[in-house]
Parts: structure tokens; C-alpha cells; sequence
């Protein structure tokens, strides 16, 4: 699922920091190695020109792994924590950007020496955080920035919210979109993939969560716990996964060994152990369509602070309300379990390079949640995409077709991507579809995407060049296309 932007406005705050760059540099001879090769340093944009949010992440720069510390207080939600960023510049830069919406930032550093920074609003997403090194940095390089910052989980923000608290006093994150600047500063683009490591405290009664393994935990005089995890492949910051709650680790195995590990509300282990449980096959219903499972690690955090569900990679989170039975007596719940452990595929190892992008993430999370719900004889797939297409016309027309939607969270990327995949199956035909979805998830494991190369993959893959037009006017398109196989389906008056 997706959080989408709010519109909110505070006060325009300024901040500098770190010591102040030399006034005057000299300028080297025309023999030097920095003339010879081009040196010519300029600011990193401040936005990487997403069609939907232009200011959000930052040019210049790749971050290649985050080490975040995160100190949090329940009850009260101060927190203090320091992340460190390691990063290989994309061009020669004089300064570069970072987002942030919330935390204060106290200090900057660049590989080791204080850095100046400067903090300037932009737009309805946050703020940019304007570094400048006491070193101007070469296209190539390698770079190392660490910032120290503490806030509240409540503060007053430019945007919407990326904290989630429940009735402990503790919190989840749920970033999607752009919300991880909520915590601390960083690139917030989906583009920017790194690795992670994370070292999350709790007080006594409080468990941490955060994505990837637990690599280890330590008692502190105080009485609270730092919880060490490490994700070893690399993830945008739009899905971020630490909590501090009251909560209990349940964990398990898939049918292939697979390490599983859940959080649920303590109290309830009986109520929820079951419920988690079925995780193990849902993966195994999932790798016989995709394939092998791409992270090394899978769970579910199940908390009553949470009322929807996301796909927070290797740790889903979903609110306590899903889990109940249908009119029928059916867990129909296990739908939206289903929904999104998919993303694990589609949008989290292969990732959308922009949010315009989205509905490769939702169309075959939607998509594949409606076949399992057929399988199990809880719906039927065909009656559902019938019902989309009388009324995707009209969701064209309002908030844009599936493959350019003017905002996120719409009908459009959810349902209207299932019913171009739906569509797509029933053109190329079911062993062709299957081809083209096992092999998208397989070529493009760890990387990003775009509508263009799913469309240029499906041509690849089946060899039909009348593939690309289909899909355009799917995709792209003011109307539906006809539906095939189903000439009479129309648009609902």
C-alpha cells in the first residue's frame, strides 16, 4: 500500500553547522590532475525529478549503504540518533542535498572533517539539506557523511507523517512514499538503492524491529537493549521497517528453509501464531509463480498503531484490524498477506525508478491476491476485472491511466494495473504471461524500473512485437482498450 503527501506548512527554519570553508581557493595550474581531467565541481540537484514529487531525493551522488542508530523514548517520542552514509559521487560536487522533514540536524560530517549545511523548504514534501564539504568531492569518489540529529515523533511537519504510534507509547514506521525523512536526513527516492545496517534501543518491556536480520542485541546499564540488524540486500528508504513496541517474536521456517521471523502484540501470541503461520505457504504459492524468494529473511509485524498494510521490505507491517473472518466464516485476510508478500517481488526487489511507476508495484500485488483468493474459492478473478473495467474510464479521465497516474494511492495503479496484467494474460496467453512475469522479477532482481522496460521485456520474452502497442494503449491510453476475449465488457455510463 501507499501513503500519499500531504499539504501542510510550518515555519521555514534555517540551521548552519560545522566549520566554515576556507574564503578563497586557490586555482590550480593547468598541469594540475584536477584541471587535466575535467575537475569542475557544481551543487548536486535537489530533486531527481520524479513526475510526481520533483524535489524529492537528490543528484549528484548513490548512496551505497546506511548505517543508522536510533535512540527512542516511548511515551514521550524523543529520539536522538546518528546515520552514516556511504556514497559515491555521480559527478563533481561542490555541495549535494539531503531530505529530511522534522528531526533537527546537530552536526555533519564528510569523511571525518565538519561540514556547513543549510536548511531551506522546498515544495509540499520537506526540506533540503544543503551540505558543503571541506572538500569538494570528484566525480568517482567515494564519501563518507555523518549526521547527528534528535526530534520528536510528533513534531509538526512540512508533509504527512511517516510515524505510526500505537496504545503502547511505542511507534512503526511507515514511510511510503517519501516519508523517511521523517526520521532522519537521507535520499529519499526509490531510485536510490543501498544496503543497511541498524542499531535500534528499547527499553525494558520494548522490543525493536527494523529490516533484515538480527544480527545481535545489547543490555545497556539502563536497562534498555540496542537490537544490531543487518539487510544485506540493498532497499530505497520509501521501505523502511523500525519500530519500538510491545511486542513478541515468533519465529519459523518456509517449506525451503527460508528464515521467518514475526511481531505481534504481546499478549495475543495465541490469536496471531496461527495467522503467521500461514506465511509459509503463501511464499510457497508465490515461488512456484516467481520463483526463488529474493531476500534472505521474511516476517509480518503485526500492530494495533497500524491500520493499513505495507510491504516494508523482508518485514511487512499490517494493522490488528485485518484479521478478521468474512460474512462466509473465510480468512479472507489472507488476501491482502498475500498482496503483500507479492510486493516482496514487484516493487521491492525490482523497484519502481520513479513513482510514476507505481503500478508495476500494485498491478501484480492486486493481481495475484485475486488469483489466490479464486484458488482458495473465496472469488471469482474474472467478475472482479469486469467490475474494474466498467469503471476505469472514468478513473482515466480524473487521476490518469495506470502507467501515468497524477497521484499515488488511486484505483488507477491498484486495480487498473491488475486489469492491464489481466488483459495482458489474456493476449498473450496464460504460458506467455507466465514467462513474462517470472522472468521480469528474475533479470531485474535488485535493481529499478520503468514502464518502458516492461514493455520492451515483454516483447523480449515472447518474441510479439504487437505486444508494445497493447500495452501502450493499456497503459497509457485515455479510454480502455477492448477487453480480450470479452467484446461485450463496456465502460459503465
Amino acid at each position: 500500500m501507499t501513503t500519499v503527501h500531504g499539504t501542510s506548512r510550518r515555519t521555514l527554519l534555517k540551521r548552519t553547522g560545522g566549520a566554515a570553508i576556507a574564503a578563497a581557493v586557490a586555482v590550480p595550474a593547468l598541469s594540475t590532475p584536477a584541471l587535466a581531467h575535467g575537475f569542475d565541481p557544481e551543487p548536486g540537484a535537489p530533486g531527481v525529478g520524479d513526475p510526481l514529487y520533483p524535489t524529492l531525493g537528490n543528484g549528484g551522488y548513490q548512496v551505497t549503504h546506511y548505517d543508522l542508530t536510533f535512540d527512542f523514548t516511548p511515551v514521550t517520542y524523543d529520539f536522538t540518533g546518528t546515520v552514516k552514509m556511504s556514497a559515491k559521487a555521480t559527478q563533481d560536487l561542490s555541495s549535494f542535498n539531503l531530505d529530511l522533514d522534522g528531526p533537527t540536524v546537530d552536526k555533519i560530517t564528510v569523511d571525518g572533517r565538519a561540514a556547513d549545511f543549510g536548511i531551506t523548504q522546498t515544495g509540499t514534501t520537506g526540506y533540503e539539506v544543503t551540505v558543503t564539504p571541506a572538500r569538494r568531492l570528484r566525480q568517482g569518489d567515494a564519501f563518507a557523511v555523518v549526521a547527528d540529529f534528535h526530534g520528536n515523533g510528533k513534531a509538526p511537519l512540512v508533509s504527512v507523517t511517516g510515524w505510526r504510534f500505537g496504545a503502547d507509547g511505542g511507534f512503526a514506521s511507515a514511510t511510503q512514499s517519501s516519508r523517511c525523512d521523517t526520521f532522519f536526513p537521507c535520499n529519499d527516492t526509490p531510485s536510490d538503492k543501498a544496503t543497511w545496517t541498524f542499531h535500534i534501543s528499547a527499553p525494558e518491556g520494548y522490543v525493536a524491529t527494523a529490516n533484515g536480520k538480527l544480527t545481535g542485541k545489547d543490555k545497556r546499564a539502563d536497562g534498555s537493549t540496542v537490537w544490531h540488524f543487518a539487510l544485506r540486500e540493498r532497499m530505497p528508504t520509501e521501505l523502511l521497517g523500525i519500530a519500538v513496541v510491545k511486542g513478541t517474536y515468533l519465529y519459523g521456517t518456509s517449506h525451503t528453509g527460508l528464515p521467518l521471523r514475526h511481531v505481534v502484540p504481546q499478549g495475543a501470541e495465541d490469536t496471531y501464531a496461527p495467522i503467521v503461520a500461514r506465511t509459509a505457504d503463501h511464499l510457497a504459492w508465490l515461488e512456484a509463480k516467481f520463483g526463488k524468494y529474493p531476500f534472505s529473511v521474511y516476517g509480518i509485524h503485526i500492530y494495533g498503531g497500524y491500520t493499513d498494510a505495507l510491504e516494508n521490505q523482508t518485514l511487512t507491517l499490517m494493522g490488528t484490524n485485518w484479521f478478521k473472518l468474512n460474512a462466509d466464516g473465510n480468512p479472507t485476510y489472507e488476501n491482502t498477506m498475500v498482496h503483500e508478500l507479492t510486493h516482496q517481488w514487484f516493487g521491492d526487489s525490482v523497484t519502481p525508478n520513479d513513482w510514476q511507476q507505481a503500478w508495476l508495484n500494485e498491478g501484480p500485488a492486486t493481481y495475484y491476491a485475486a488469483v489466490y483468493s479464486q484458488e482458495r474459492g473465496w472469488s471469482v478473478v474474472e467478475d472482479k476485472m469486469k467490475a474494474t473495467y466498467e469503471k476505469l474510464d472514468a478513473v482515466r479521465a480524473t487521476d490518469g491511466p495506470p502507467g501515468r497516474p497524477k497521484a499515488l494511492g488511486g484505483t488507477n495503479i491498484y486495480d487498473g494495473g491488475a486489469l492491464v496484467l489481466y488483459a495482458l494474460n489474456l493476449q498473450a496467453g496464460q504460458r506467455q504471461f507466465d514467462r513474462i512475469m517470472r522472468e521480469w522479477v528474475k533479470r531485474h532482481k535488485d535493481s529499478t524500473y520503468t514502464s518502458e522496460l516492461f514493455i520492451q521485456h515483454t516483447v523480449e520474452v515472447t518474441g510479439d512485437r504487437t505486444l508494445d502497442p497493447f500495452l501502450r494503449d493499456w497503459l497509457f491510453g485515455a479510454v480502455n482498450p477492448p477487453m480480450p476475449g470479452h467484446p461485450d465488457w463496456k465502460a459503465a455510463a
